[in-house]
C-alpha cells in the first residue's frame, strides 16, 4: 500500500499564507549597523545621565536619612518629659551624642524654647545622674547656637537654677561640679554683658575661696573646689582689663597657698591658674610684670617641679613635675611650650595658657566631636581664630585621610623611637654570667 504524502502547510498560523521574504541586502546591513552605532555614539551623554541619576538617588537618600534623624531627635525631646527616669536619661544621652557630633543649628533654633524647658525640668525634678547629663546638654545647646541672642536667653533662663544647685550644700557633689562647669561654659558662649560675667565669676569664687583658709579639705570638697577654680579660670580668658585688675589684687596673693594643699589635683589646678594669671598680667600691664613675693613663689614652684617625696604616689609625682616645669617657665620667663592639634587638612597651635584652658574645656565637653566642631562650627572656629570653615568636597577629605596601613606604620615607628629613648634612661644590669 503506497504511503500517503503528508500535506505541507505553506501558510502561517491558522493556515494563512506567508508573505514572501526578500533576501538580505547590503543596504539593510548598513541601516542596521547605523542603528547599533547610534546607541553608543555619545558615551559622555550616557555618563552624564548616569551621574545625574546617581546624584538624584544620593540626594533622595540624604533627605530620607535626614528626615529619619530629625524624627529620632524629636523623639528624644519628647522623651525628656517621660515619667520614667531611665527613659529621660536615655533621651538626654541621645541629645548629648547628637549635639556633640553634628551641627543642628536650624533644628535647634526651631525648638530652642522646648529644649530649654526640658533641661530646666530635668535639673529641677531629676536626680544626680539626670542632672549631670542635663547640664552637659545645656552647654552643648549654647555651643550649637553660638554667641547669639538665642543662646543668651538660654543662659539667662538656666543660670538661676545652676546657681541654686551650685550653692546648695545638700546636693550631690557630682551635680554641683557639673553645674559649675556648665555655668562657666554657657556664660563664656552667651554672656554679652559684663555684669552677667562678673556675677557668674562671683558665684564660682564663693565656692573655691573657702580652700584659701582650709588646707585639709576632704576629697569630695576638694573635687568641687577644683571644678569651680577651673571654671573660674575659663571665664578669666574673656574678662576685660578693668575687671582683671580687680581679680589680680584679690587673688594673686592668695592663690599660692593652694600650692601647699594635700590634693595633687588642687595643686596642679592652682599652678595652671597662676601661670594663666601671670600670662594675662603681662599682656595687660607689661612684659616685665613681677609678683611681689616672686622669689618665694619661684622657690615653691621649683620644689613642686622637682618633688621626689616618697609619701606621694609615683603617678602623682610624675604628673605634678610635668605640669609645674611648664608653670615655672611661664612665671619666670613668660615662655610656653606650644603643641599642635591636627584636624582634617588643618592644624591649630596651642601657644598660650589661655588657649590651652579653652581647648581643654571644649575637648572635655565635646569628646570625640571636638575635631568635627573645629572644622565645621563657626563659633568654635572663631574662638580659636581659625577663620570661616573650609569648603571641602568628599574627594578632598578622602585624599587627606590616612590609610590604616599608614597609621599602623606610623604608630610602629613612634613606638620604636619611644622604646629606644626610654632604654637610654633605664638601669643597665651587669652581666654576671652563669653559675652551675
Amino acid at each position: 500500500m503506497p504511503r500517503s504524502k503528508k500535506r505541507i502547510n505553506k501558510g502561517g498560523a491558522g493556515g494563512k499564507p506567508l508573505r514572501a521574504q526578500q533576501p538580505f541586502s547590503d543596504e539593510d546591513a548598513s541601516i542596521e549597523s547605523m542603528s547599533h552605532c547610534s546607541s553608543f555614539s555619545d558615551p559622555t551623554s550616557l555618563a552624564d545621565d548616569c551621574t545625574e541619576t546617581d546624584q538624584t538617588v544620593e540626594d533622595l537618600d540624604e533627605e530620607a536619612s535626614q528626615e529619619d534623624y530629625d524624627y529620632r531627635l524629636r523623639g528624644f525631646i519628647d522623651s525628656t518629659l517621660d515619667k520614667s527616669a531611665k527613659v529621660r536619661i536615655s533621651a538626654l544621652e541621645g541629645l548629648k551624642s547628637a549635639f556633640s557630633s553634628k551641627l543642628l543649628y536650624d533644628f535647634i533654633l526651631e525648638r530652642r524654647v522646648t529644649l530649654t524647658d526640658s533641661i530646666e525640668r530635668c535639673l529641677k525634678k531629676g536626680k544626680s545622674e539626670e542632672q549631670c547629663i542635663a547640664t552637659q546638654v545645656a552647654s552643648l545647646l549654647c555651643i550649637q547656637l553660638g554667641s547669639s541672642i538665642e543662646s543668651e536667653e538660654v543662659f539667662k533662663s538656666l543660670r538661676p537654677i545652676f546657681k541654686t544647685i551650685l550653692t546648695d550644700k545638700s546636693v550631690c557633689v557630682q551635680t554641683r561640679k557639673a553645674c559649675a562647669t556648665s555655668l562657666a561654659i554657657c556664660c563664656y558662649v552667651a554672656a554679652d554683658d559684663i555684669e552677667d560675667l562678673h556675677l557668674t565669676i562671683t558665684y564660682l569664687e564663693s565656692i573655691f575661696t573657702t580652700s584659701y583658709q582650709d588646707k585639709t579639705i576632704g576629697v569630695q570638697t576638694a573635687s568641687l573646689d577644683i571644678s569651680a577654680l577651673v571654671a573660674w579660670t575659663l571665664l578669666l580668658t574673656i574678662c576685660p582689663p578693668s575687671l582683671m585688675k580687680k581679680i589680680f589684687e584679690t587673688h594673686l596673693a592668695k592663690l599660692p597657698c593652694l600650692l601647699s594643699c594635700g590634693n595633687v589635683d588642687m595643686r596642679i589646678a592652682a599652678g595652671e591658674t597662676m601661670a594663666l594669671l601671670f600670662e594675662l598680667a603681662r599682656d595687660i600691664y607689661d612684659q616685665d610684670f613681677e609678683f611681689n613675693d616672686m622669689e618665694l613663689l619661684c622657690c615653691k614652684l621649683k620644689g613642686l617641679a622637682t618633688d621626689s617625696n616618697k609619701y606621694r604616689a609615683k603617678t602623682d609625682r610624675k604628673k605634678q613635675r610635668s605640669v609645674f616645669r611648664d608653670v615655672l617657665k611661664t612665671v619666670e620667663d613668660g615662655d610656653f611650650d606650644p603643641e599642635t592639634i591636627t584636624f582634617g587638612p588643618e592644624c591649630m597651635y596651642i601657644d598660650s595658657w589661655v588657649k590651652k584652658r579653652t581647648y581643654e574645656t571644649f575637648k572635655e565637653l565635646l569628646a570625640s566631636g571636638i575635631r568635627f566642631h573645629l572644622q565645621a562650627n563657626e563659633f568654635v572656629r572663631s574662638v580659636f581664630e581659625l577663620g570661616p570653615p573650609l569648603l571641602l568636597d568628599a574627594a578632598t577629605l578622602k585624599a587627606n585621610k590616612t590609610s590604616r596601613v599608614e597609621r599602623h606604620l606610623y604608630n610602629s615607628a613612634v613606638s620604636k623611637a619611644r622604646t629606644k629613648a626610654r632604654n637610654k634612661f633605664r638601669d643597665k644590669r651587669a652581666d654576671i654570667g652563669e653559675y652551675f
